[in-house]
């Protein structure tokens, strides 16, 4: 169980395809004016990801190593066409609105990346495992740099104008205000790893300094112990010679005593 939440996890943070990996850049970057797009783009990326991946570890002991590729994208392209046309026929206006990166899909980095390297070679479990933590960070990222480039941009959330187009700021409407806040958001991702890895590494370097205060305190101990014995072994000759020597004085005594009772 720990094993698949890794895997899961992975995609999220850690391996995140935009923010860590840098793949699959292009509609990250020209489809985020606003959140609904956002939204869309990786919801569909998600399906792709997830019902190619599955379907490529499923037979993956059955595809010849020599004409992968091909099978892959074949595989890519059918689960493509099948969110291509569906948002047609049930969100024209969103599939509109995101034009030609919706079938561009099937040449995403993302997915090539993932099948290539990863269901090719894992479980039917984790292959799909993997794709949605990839398929999941990818998403919460679009919406994140569509959320920010709506709201600044465009004064609106989901479409609702907040505020009037006096405080617009268009520059976050246009591409070059895209990749500022793609930078910002990978500043803070850099950032926050950074954080963790010194947080781990306080908590591993305390551990190491409790360690090594416990053996000096281990160490002192039976330094303590070692010069305690040998005075402990010289006291107890002397008192065994007392001994002897009270019981010599008490033989000498009664036989003065009786040496009187005779007399």
């Amino acid at each position: 169980m720990n094993n698949y939440m890794k895997i899961f996890t992975n995609g999220l943070l850690k391996e995140n395809p935009l923010l860590i990996l840098m793949i699959g850049l292009c509609s990250g970057m020209a489809i985020t004016t606003t959140t609904v797009n956002g939204l869309g783009m990786g919801l569909a990326m998600t399906f792709v990801i997830v019902m190619s991946e599955g379907i490529i570890s499923l037979f993956r002991k059955l595809i010849p190593n020599d004409i992968r590729i091909p099978v892959f994208i074949i595989v890519i392209a059918a689960f493509t066409t099948i969110v291509d046309l569906s948002m047609q026929a049930f969100t024209p206006e969103l599939s509109a609105s995101m034009g030609v990166f919706i079938p561009l899909i099937v040449v995403n980095c993302i997915i090539m990346g993932r099948v290539e390297s990863f269901s090719s070679k894992e479980s039917v479990g984790k292959s799909v495992i993997d794709a949605l933590g990839m398929g999941i960070g990818y998403t919460w990222v679009l919406v994140a740099i569509s959320f920010i480039r709506e709201l600044l941009g465009a004064g609106a959330i989901l479409g609702h104008v907040l505020y009037s187009d006096r405080y617009f700021m268009k520059f976050f409407s246009n591409p070059p205000g895209g990749f500022f806040v793609f930078a910002v958001l990978i500043s803070a991702t850099y950032g926050f790893n950074d954080l963790v890895a010194y947080m781990k590494k306080k908590k591993i370097e305390n551990a190491l300094q409790l360690q090594a205060a416990e053996r000096q305190a281990a160490a002192a101990t039976e330094q303590t112990g070692s010069v305690q014995t040998p005075a402990a072994q010289e006291e107890k000759p002397v008192s065994e010679n007392s001994e002897k020597t009270g019981g010599k004085n008490n033989e000498q005594s009664e036989k003065t005593t009786n040496g009187g009772t005779e007399e």
